[in-house]
């Protein structure tokens, strides 16, 4: 099957600073790709060309086959994206916000309006949708942000920390709303730091480290091949290097020092 989204050899550079260096990977229908790494591996950086807020400075993104530089504008109408801190106007309401998003995306009024009602009532704010943006939690707004991505049925969703403000209930929903859209047929790129979500709903991953990506693919078969039985072991060995269980007996033995 042909992948929905292709990136080959993408780079970029910030004058001296190689944040992504040469990263290649794809999406087809029904996959979800984990992308993980530690601070400063380069996951935003991803995203943002991935979005087109960035411009690669080496390197191709391909949508359907065809360079997304060919017609950018067509692109981001076409994919889903939320982002790690939802950017939202906060002097509209929720209602009066995602309508917005409706006209900008062309959604008939009648269907916008079944689909906003249907997704507002899933996420529990319907109640507050004519309220003001600027009173939403950190939650709230991410739930409207997650509905904005989504109206318009996109093939692709970029997912950048989605769960980021989620109480356990629409973490739970969020979830299952991604397992159930991979089935569907939709691609969706999920970087997030979450590592037992990841697990959980991704069948593929790219681990990155200092820009660099240093293991990928299938889930279940490149942990075998790599002798690791969980994600978490491999994400702490290869990316972050790090003894935790050392590194934890220093903390409390600096807490309890007299």
């Amino acid at each position: 099957m042909a992948p929905i989204l292709e990136v080959r050899n993408l780079s970029k550079r910030y004058a001296s600073l190689l944040a992504v260096d040469a990263v290649n990977f794809s999406i087809s229908r029904g996959d979800v790709l984990g992308y993980l790494g530690p601070n400063g591996s380069g996951k935003s950086t991803t995203v943002k060309m991935l979005t087109g807020l960035l411009e690669p400075t080496n390197g191709e993104i391909l949508f359907q086959g065809r360079p997304v530089r060919d017609d950018l504008i067509a692109y981001k109408r076409a994919i889903g994206y939320v982002p790690e801190e939802a950017q939202l106007y906060g002097f509209l309401t929720g209602w009066e916000y995602l309508e917005l998003i409706a006209t900008l995306r062309n959604i008939p009024e009648r269907v916008f309006e079944a689909k906003a009602k249907a997704m507002l009532e899933a996420f529990t704010i319907y109640t507050y949708r004519d309220a003001t943006i600027s009173s939403y939690s950190k939650g709230m707004r991410q739930r409207i942000a997650l509905i904005s991505a989504t109206m318009h049925n996109p093939d692709l969703l970029i997912l950048d920390e989605p769960f980021a403000g989620l109480d356990v209930s629409s973490g739970i929903v969020l979830r299952r709303v991604i397992e159930q859209l991979a089935a569907a047929g939709k691609a969706i790129f999920f970087a997030s730091p979450a590592i037992e979500v990841v697990e959980r709903v991704c069948g593929h991953f790219v681990l990155l480290r200092k820009g660099k990506r240093i293991a990928g693919g299938n889930m279940a078969e490149t942990l075998a091949q790599l002798g690791y039985t969980r994600l978490e072991e491999a994400f702490v060995q290869m990316a972050e290097q790090t003894d935790t269980a050392q590194t934890a007996r220093d903390i409390v033995a600096a807490i309890e020092a007299s």
